[in-house]
């Protein structure tokens, strides 16, 4: 009996590497020119110091506000985490929420009848819309800036779980009808998986929706958050705190679709196995 050597990885092109390293210069370098070009403007009075601040000095407030409250009451890590336990409790239920709604609109046909119409109403009014209604109904503490970041990330959730479902191959349906499985049995071993991958789609889109809704979420009496450091700095017209707020967002919003995406591919390739 002969034994198999595993075959050697295929080498990368040349040409491909080079391809990227070009491309990751050319955005490095972009975004230094931006920076430089932000800087000089800045230093120059070209544009008035109420209104914006150069990139150093948005950097050393970013630096400062990890350990110094003022002028807000609060560090950048504190505003962090409590802008975090309202984003991701709410993208949490919307996706508990959303996606088997999504899934049994797509799939059972009465269920879609009846709840579809409700949906298709309610989904084009903004989430904003209703902070005035959530203020009456909740009051205006935690549970209100929840519900309306809910509202933003719940759509987002049902809609792509359901397109999803939909797009599941007749064929294994009529397979799996012919071999004598029950619809719940498809639904759950041919429907369901087959929906994968525009579930996780639709979870980027609802993850991205409540972090971009946050910042209208904690105008409601908040006292702590990155929305409320936003407003502060809007307030007492420092450029500075609304810019380190807005970089904040963003990364912080970087950093969850880059752990969602790790949780798709890890997902994903269990599944090949």
């Amino acid at each position: 009996m002969t034994e198999h050597t595993p075959a050697a990885p295929m080498p990368v092109p040349q040409g491909k590497v080079k391809g990227w390293l070009h491309e990751y210069w050319i955005s490095v370098l972009s975004l230094i020119g931006f920076l430089i070009f932000w800087e000089l403007i800045c230093r120059f009075d070209l544009v008035g110091s109420y209104q914006l601040v150069p990139p150093s000095e948005v950097f050393e407030v970013f630096i400062e506000k990890f350990y110094d409250p003022d002028p807000d009451g609060a560090t950048l890590l504190v505003h962090t985490a409590t802008s975090l336990s309202l984003a991701l409790g709410a993208f949490v239920m919307a996706a508990l929420v959303g996606i088997p709604l999504g899934l049994f609109m797509g799939w059972y046909k009465p269920f879609r009848v009846l709840v579809r119409p409700i949906f298709d109403a309610m989904r084009p009014i903004p989430p904003i819309a209703w902070l005035s209604l959530a203020i009456i109904w909740l009051g205006i503490g935690y549970t209100a800036k929840v519900f309306i970041i809910w509202l933003a990330a719940f759509v987002p959730c049902v809609i792509n779980s359901y397109i999803g479902i939909t797009l599941t191959n007749p064929v294994l349906i009529r397979v799996a009808n012919v071999y004598g499985a029950s619809n719940w049995e498809t639904f759950c071993k041919i429907g369901a998986p087959s929906a994968v991958p525009m579930i996780f789609t639709g979870l980027k889109l609802s993850l991205n929706a409540a972090w971009t809704t946050l910042v209208a979420a904690e105008l409601v009496a908040a006292n702590e958050g990155l929305g409320f450091l936003i407003q502060m700095g809007r307030r007492i017209a420092r450029p500075d705190i609304i810019i380190v707020g807005m970089i904040t967002i963003g990364l912080a919003g970087a950093a969850m679709s880059a752990l969602l995406s790790w949780i798709e591919n890890r997902f994903a390739s269990s599944r090949t196995l």
